[in-house]
């Protein structure tokens, strides 16, 4: 015992960057990122989205250079989301061989394929969100009954033609976003049938009906009227979320999710230690949006509060954490 009567000092461990860095439990890497990327038809310049600063619709062909970009910074994924020019009840563009989102899945992997010659290294795994609300003229993930209440089970038969579609288009992984009871075995046994075995399913396990979600919606161009709290999750239910992601994994997930991340750490923590298979979480637009603002204003400091959130997402459980900052983020920790 020391003469101050302490006998446990842990700022020993803090007291030098050198230190930090050496003890530090959970670090941030390139290939922990994924940047979700949208791609809209008919525009011949990108269109900045106005409530995620530094975001934009991408046309085809800038599209191709923010993957290109992903794949030299070394991110681990990028996740695709289409814009299309016609809408209609049933999505019926989701599937098109030559839509929006399947001629964006087979930009992004000839892009990834021209990096990867030039460096060398492997490039960042293309992933394409699997569901219908950009693609409807009702913004609801779904096909809609006379009522206008989301058909579970119609809505499954076009998530598996969806899914088919985006494989035979190039994607690594699909990603059914839309919270549908049954959607990954009913897309596993569609991508098999259709000899795709070895494409990847991400599958949203948890994803919370949340107003973080409002900027998206802008860059999306949402056609939604009303909310969608009938299929995805209500933010009371944490036990909910694990059993959601139970269900995930016993049709064959291949990878879960957590959506948002900043409000559901604890689901993600929850979900991690239950899953045997990867983790990712969602750090979404609203997340994203505050951060900026806020930064903007000079209230925060925006590198660091960027950095601190996301290792907490790490921290709270995440293998792959999806991001709107993350060739940023890949830039600072180079």
């Amino acid at each position: 015992m020391t003469t101050a009567g302490i006998v446990y000092r842990p700022r020993r461990l803090r007291a030098t960057a050198r230190m930090r860095r050496l003890v530090a439990e959970n670090r941030l890497h390139a290939a922990d990122l994924v940047l979700p990327l949208f791609v809209k038809e008919g525009i011949t310049a990108p269109v900045p989205i106005t409530s995620m600063p530094g975001q934009v619709q991408h046309t085809e062909a800038t599209l191709r250079d923010a993957v290109a970009a992903a794949a030299r910074a070394g991110l681990g994924g990028v996740m695709l989301f289409g814009i299309p020019a016609v809408r209609d009840a049933v999505g019926s563009q989701a599937e098109a061989p030559d839509g929006v989102l399947q001629r964006g899945i087979a930009i992004a992997r000839a892009a990834v394929a021209d990096v990867e010659r030039e460096t060398g290294r492997p490039g960042p795994v293309v992933m394409a969100d699997t569901c219908l609300d950009e693609f409807t003229d009702h913004g609801h993930c779904g096909v809609l009954t006379p009522t206008g209440e989301v058909d579970n089970d119609a809505t499954l038969e076009r998530y598996a033609v969806m899914a088919v579609a985006q494989a035979r288009a190039g994607a690594d992984v699909v990603s059914p976003s839309g919270m549908m009871d049954g959607q990954v075995a009913v897309i596993r046994d569609a991508l098999d049938d259709a000899g795709f075995t070895g494409v990847s399913i991400l599958a949203y396990s948890a994803k919370y009906a949340s107003p973080f979600y409002g900027p998206f919606r802008e860059a999306v161009d949402s056609a939604l009227q009303g909310d969608r709290r009938t299929y995805q999750m209500d933010a009371a239910n944490g036990r909910e979320g694990l059993r959601e992601a139970d269900l995930d994994l016993a049709e064959g997930a291949d990878m879960v999710m957590v959506k948002p991340a900043g409000s559901y750490l604890d689901v993600l923590r929850g979900v991690a230690d239950r899953s045997d298979v990867p983790v990712a979480a969602y750090q979404v637009s609203g997340e994203y949006a505050m951060i900026e603002a806020a930064a903007a204003n000079g209230w925060i400091d925006r590198k660091a509060s960027v950095l601190e959130s996301v290792l907490g997402i790490k921290r709270a459980g995440a293998d792959v954490v999806l991001t709107y900052w993350a060739l940023e983020i890949a830039e600072w920790i180079a």
